[in-house]
């Protein structure tokens, strides 16, 4: 490895959900409030009638004519406790902890000794090269390192791309070991963070149902907070989403498998369609190939779907959350439903542009990210 690498001049240098429907859905307001103070931060779009409010079960309970109340809050009641009308999404990818910057290049060895790719081992100045001239695109970083050093004698020219997918895929799996192992640590001061919202009764809700890590592995970084820590935060996951009421509202639990949830899919897809027929008319005349990304409205909205669950679950309306983000997937959630975002920067964005975002802090405490800033703040 010694002698391929001075021949190549690129290797050197929560409560519960029953909890929580018990409190939001189950008071009923002072008859002299005004309904149109109510509401104004959640539209969904959606026909259905009062009759349906009125007799609508929810696992555990019965949800009355206010059921929105866990979006909105009234004037008379922000007035009275301020911590109660904002809280705290966190991401786990990111945010938590900068997988990426403690084992990504970890992981690859890792991949490479299991391929029996005894030649590649890749040293932090070889890495971050790497990561340097191909702006972090693994593949891109995969290939440029074989085409200096020499693809396996023995793979056809038409399976490389084969090969790369084989060498992410065992990457992947390696990182989510690290990851979810002891050796992983927490990013600084994330603990102190969440202490200090809690001690000032601001609810932090952590993000599971979206992101890089699948579920699992999100909560096994999740429980290096430690019990007594975890026992003051809510933790929303897909199952959490799926039993919020905004997931029951609008995703496919027979309430709305009507005409106009079919209209909206058929919509979307036929708008997806015309783009893919524009753009591939233009290909067509500059001789290109192109593909459009079907999969990044569906991503969206079940980005948007975790984070108004997020909302719900905290019992704060959407804009007076603030959503801390290390994902270009959460900013776009964000900004779709005009909750307020800050990009906690890790090591896989430290050169993405997050122009909607309110802020982009580096780390958490000190001149970074704090409570403190984020109350004095309060971007609605």
């Amino acid at each position: 490895m010694e002698a391929a690498a001075s021949s190549c001049s690129i290797l050197h240098p929560l409560r519960s959900s029953s909890n929580y429907h018990s409190k939001h859905y189950t008071e009923t307001p002072p008859r002299n409030n005004s309904s149109s103070s109510c509401c104004n931060n959640l539209y969904l779009g959606l026909p259905f009638s009062s009759t349906f409010l009125r007799n609508y079960t929810f696992p555990g309970k019965f949800v009355q004519q206010n059921l929105f109340t866990a979006f909105c809050l009234t004037p008379s009641s922000s007035k009275q406790n301020p911590s109660t009308e904002f809280a705290v999404l966190l991401e786990v990818d990111g945010v938590l902890i900068d997988a990426y910057r403690l084992g990504n290049r970890r992981a690859f060895n890792v991949a490479f000794q299991k391929l029996g790719l005894d030649c590649a081992n890749w040293t932090q100045p070889i890495y971050q090269d790497l990561v340097r001239k191909s702006d972090g695109d693994e593949e891109r970083m995969l290939v440029l390192f074989f085409n200096r050093i020499g693809w396996p004698t023995s793979l056809p020219t038409s399976e490389k791309g084969a090969f790369i997918k084989s060498v992410l895929r065992e990457k992947k799996n390696a990182l989510d070991e690290f990851v979810a192992s002891k050796s992983s640590l927490l990013r600084p001061g994330v603990e102190d963070f969440i202490d200090d919202a809690s001690n000032k009764g601001i609810p932090v809700v952590i993000l599971t149902a979206y992101g890089k890590s699948v579920e699992k592995i999100a909560r096994s970084i999740i429980d290096k907070l430690g019990h007594e820590r975890i026992s003051k935060l809510k933790i929303v996951g897909n199952e959490e989403v799926e039993k919020s009421l905004y997931g029951q509202l609008v995703r496919h639990k027979g309430i709305l498998s009507g005409t106009n949830e079919e209209l909206a899919n058929e919509a979307m897809k036929a708008v997806s369609a015309q783009k893919q027929k524009i753009a591939e008319e233009v290909a067509s005349m500059l001789k290109l190939s192109v593909s459009l990304d079907s999969s990044s409205s569906e991503s969206l909205q079940k980005t948007v779907a975790a984070l108004r669950a997020g909302a719900e679950y905290a019992g704060v309306s959407v804009n007076n959350c603030v959503l801390i983000a290390g994902s270009q997937s959460g900013v776009a959630g964000a900004e779709q439903i005009g909750m307020p975002c800050v990009v906690l920067r890790s090591s896989s964005t430290s050169r993405t542009q997050f122009p909607s975002a309110k802020a982009t802090v580096d780390g958490f405490g000190g001149p970074d990210l704090t409570i403190s800033k984020l109350l004095d703040k309060r971007w609605s």
